[in-house]
């Protein structure tokens, strides 16, 4: 270290003021942000920015775009690995302008970063080691922010349980104690859990925090952790909640993927509601998906709402009944009972066929066959099964008991 002055030695009465020293030392507009890229502190007076730094200033946060743009392009990794300072080149598309960066670390884990603007100059080599002085001087600053945040968080992690279990029911207690941690309400919501392959590790939290945090995608009013599942209150902002959040759903997994190589991610959402009182419905509605998805694999797939379970929200229920009062299903047992004998695919084709919509062409090609072979087989069903294939009804009771069936074998 060279043994010039540390310009960032006495006391600082805020960040704000911090920031403005750092930005006078370097001559350079500077931001100062939180772990998960939340604006708390930016110098005041700058000549010269750019339309990133406008717009995390008026949001007090990065834009989503800006962030997804530095991971791609290798900064953020590299700014969680070391504690040099990081050159990011211009990233016009998202009106990012030269900058370089620092972390500001406690111990083993990144608690905030410094940016610097370069104003049409490049920071020489003691100008970089200045920022990493103003890095190890803002961590004491930065670390208050954190450790009153950490109180916050747990204090709103214990009411989301308690409104995810019941323990307070009332509508107008709910909000208030939503009012008094500051926590927004929004016109709809769902709870929605992501399960994990494995219990969460303390790393993967803080990794799943970091997405959670910086999403924008939608709201996230509450969430928490319990084993390997991660549950979180989102509300939705468009008059297609469903859409919006399996949109949501996606983007996460695939970030998962892709930043953090963890893979084997299943989720479910429950109903969408604006009674807040109903947190606990959702959450039971959001591990239903769960649980069904456990049992059907592949063929709920690309499920994720309760609302979207169509006649698969009943089958417990369903199954339930028929094992209480063994009703069966005399058109199924002899469709069963000639395949059996015959080797053949009558109950695969039937389901198969309304899977697709009853559409001739697409059943015959995902069943690798001619389509005159699939009408053959279709009259074979209807004669064996004595079933009208043109009594909706019939056919529905035939599908509903072929999927039942499925699901029960599978336990």
């Amino acid at each position: 270290m060279p043994s010039y002055t540390d310009p960032f030695r006495g006391e600082f009465d805020s960040l704000e003021e911090f920031a403005d020293r750092v930005s006078d030392v370097l001559k350079c507009p500077v931001t100062i942000e939180d772990a998960n890229h939340r604006l708390i502190a930016y110098s005041a007076h700058d000549d010269y920015t750019d339309p990133a730094r406008t717009a995390t200033i008026i949001s007090r946060r990065v834009p989503e775009k800006v962030i997804n743009s530095l991971w791609k392009q290798g900064a953020i990794p590299a700014l969680l690995k070391s504690r040099e300072p990081v050159r990011v080149p211009p990233i016009h598309d998202v009106g990012l302008g030269s900058r370089v960066a620092v972390s500001i670390w406690k111990n083993d884990e990144v608690i905030g970063f410094i940016w610097v603007l370069e104003t049409n100059r490049t920071l020489s080599p003691e100008e970089m080691e200045w920022l990493k002085l103003a890095a190890k001087a803002a961590k004491n600053k930065v670390l208050q922010l954190y450790m009153r945040k950490n109180k916050k968080e747990e204090r709103v992690q214990e009411l989301f349980w308690k409104l995810l279990t019941s323990h307070i029911a009332a509508e107008d207690e709910i909000r208030a104690h939503l009012a008094a941690m500051q926590i927004p309400t929004a016109p709809q919501f769902a709870v929605v859990v992501f399960r994990f392959a494995a219990d969460l590790t303390a790393e993967m939290e803080r990794q799943i925090s970091y997405l959670l945090q910086t999403t924008q995608q939608i709201p996230i009013l509450l969430y928490t952790t319990d084993g390997r599942d991660v549950i979180l209150l989102g509300a939705p902002k468009t008059d297609q909640p469903l859409k919006e959040l399996s949109a949501f759903i996606e983007s996460f997994a695939a970030k998962m993927k892709e930043r953090f190589h963890i893979h084997d991610v299943q989720c479910g959402f429950g109903g969408v509601y604006s009674v807040y009182r109903l947190i606990e419905k959702s959450y039971r509605e959001a591990l239903a998906v769960l649980a069904l998805k456990e049992k059907l694999g592949d063929e709920i797939k690309s499920v994720y709402g309760y609302a979207q379970l169509g006649i698969y929200q009943f089958f417990d229920f369903l199954l339930e009944k028929k094992r209480q009062g063994g009703w069966t299903n005399p058109a199924l047992e002899k469709l069963q009972a000639y395949d059996r004998k015959h080797h053949s695919d009558l109950v695969k084709t039937f389901e198969t066929f309304f899977d697709h919509n009853e559409n001739v062409q697409e059943t015959a090609d995902v069943l690798n066959v001619h389509p005159n072979t699939l009408a053959y087989r279709l009259k074979r069903i209807a004669d064996i099964a004595e079933l009208d294939l043109n009594d909706m009804n019939q056919k529905i009771k035939l599908y509903i008991d072929i999927k039942l069936a499925k699901y029960e074998a599978r336990g």
